[in-house]
């Protein structure tokens, strides 16, 4: 996802910062604010409300505590920063009139989100014709960044624009599946998905690999994100000799369909991608997903000493919030704008450029620092260049992490 929850952190910058003022379509960049210094302002997209808000509230607060820092530290003299937010609900729809709206903005320069891949999908064109560069936490959709042949083998960049910090579907799919297969020692697999665009590209890479590796899929079948009744499939599964299941699709859904398979008879584990790494998961499910299991991007931000940090700035700042999956990497997202918004601002005498929406991103191809996650940086079709994943299990109320890899094909 595009996603769903799971990860997060600070950043451990080498090198000050500097930034400064926004810029579209030829109007002069950023505004004056009261005490003479220029706005710029990074945009944030995500569900801010609805049944994904959890995520979308630790990506909103990552990027403003991002946004903080800058002017805490002052890192720009004369400049201010500043955060503007859209609630997409998850919806489509309304995450297309929200990129029109961020475009029309002159003084943002960035925008960070939105959580899921179909979102992003009627975002981009919009994104790219503005302008305007888009960074998201969690989408995870191939097609974004590799265009809609990547199956073939044929990558091309649909929108210069866009960029990600979390990494794709083909390296968390696989990965899953070969932890299914080598690890887990599981051979047949009923697979499910919720025929969303997140959830139905991940269960398919993930089949796809789970066949050449040697296993069995036993069985298919799709659920609908608007039932809470999942007794039709969970029989299915029950009856099919399935050792385990896997499922595209978000902790919601995820967590219920866990429960009622469990309650349908088969005593076997549920696995999926980043989108059921969530507390909530193991909520939904009554407390009956011990022992699932769910591949995320990144390692645990807990556990590494570049988040750090931004754990402790988090926890200061008295969000009410937490960061939950994507935290980190909105972080990483933001600062990775202001890197390019300084680049930008040196490369012309250390002042504002008239275009600096322009200017912001051409530099983002350039961008490296130590963030939150690790390294951060993007390849030549704006995908993260860290392909660390982490495979967690339910134990109790929380998932715990039990295998950190990095995906080398």
């Amino acid at each position: 996802m595009r996603k769903s929850s799971l990860l997060v952190v600070t950043i451990a910058v080498t090198g000050a910062l500097t930034l400064s003022a926004c810029g579209s379509r030829g109007a002069k960049s950023g505004s004056e604010n009261a005490g003479g210094t220029t706005k710029v302002v990074i945009g944030v997209d995500a569900p801010l409300s609805g049944k994904l808000s959890a995520l979308g509230l630790g990506i909103k607060n990552s990027t403003d505590l991002a946004v903080k820092k800058a002017n805490k530290e002052n890192l720009v003299p004369g400049v201010t920063f500043a955060l503007e937010s859209k609630d997409d609900q998850g919806n489509p729809n309304t995450g297309g009139q929200n990129a029109t709206a961020l475009v029309g903005m002159k003084d943002v320069v960035g925008v960070v989100g939105p959580l899921n891949s179909s979102v992003s999908l009627t975002m981009q064109k919009i994104f790219s014709d503005g302008k305007l560069t888009q960074i998201s936490p969690s989408n995870t959709t191939p097609d974004l960044s590799l265009g809609p042949d990547w199956t073939s083998g044929k990558y091309t960049r649909p929108y210069p624009t866009y960029f990600r910090t979390a990494t794709t579907d083909i390296v968390q799919g696989r990965y899953a599946a070969q932890y299914m297969f080598n690890d887990a020692k599981k051979t047949k697999v009923f697979v499910l998905d919720d025929k969303k665009t997140y959830g139905a590209g991940l269960a398919a890479i993930f089949q796809d690999e789970f066949k050449k590796l040697g296993g069995t899929v036993v069985g298919t079948d799709h659920i609908s994100p608007d039932d809470k009744d999942f007794s039709a499939v969970a029989t299915k599964v029950a009856s099919s000799g399935a050792e385990a299941v896997y499922y595209g699709g978000e902790y919601p859904e995820g967590g219920p369909l866990s429960d009622q398979i469990k309650k349908a008879g088969a005593k076997i584990p549920l696995m999926g991608g980043d989108g059921l790494v969530d507390p909530e998961f193991i909520k939904l499910s009554n407390n009956n997903s011990e022992g699932d299991l769910a591949t995320s991007v990144g390692a645990p931000v807990e556990q590494l000493d570049s988040a750090k940090a931004y754990i402790a700035d988090y926890t200061a700042a008295g969000y009410k919030d937490g960061y939950s999956a994507y935290g980190g990497y909105s972080y990483d997202a933001a600062w990775s704008i202001i890197q390019a918004v300084k680049a930008a601002v040196e490369h012309n005498g250390g002042k504002v450029p008239d275009d600096l929406r322009t200017k912001v991103l051409a530099e983002m191809a350039k961008v490296s620092f130590t963030g939150v996650g690790g390294q951060v940086s993007y390849d030549q079709y704006g995908d993260t260049t860290n392909k660390q994943l982490t495979v967690y299990t339910v134990k109790g109320p929380d998932w715990k992490p039990i295998k950190t890899g990095t995906y080398t094909g």
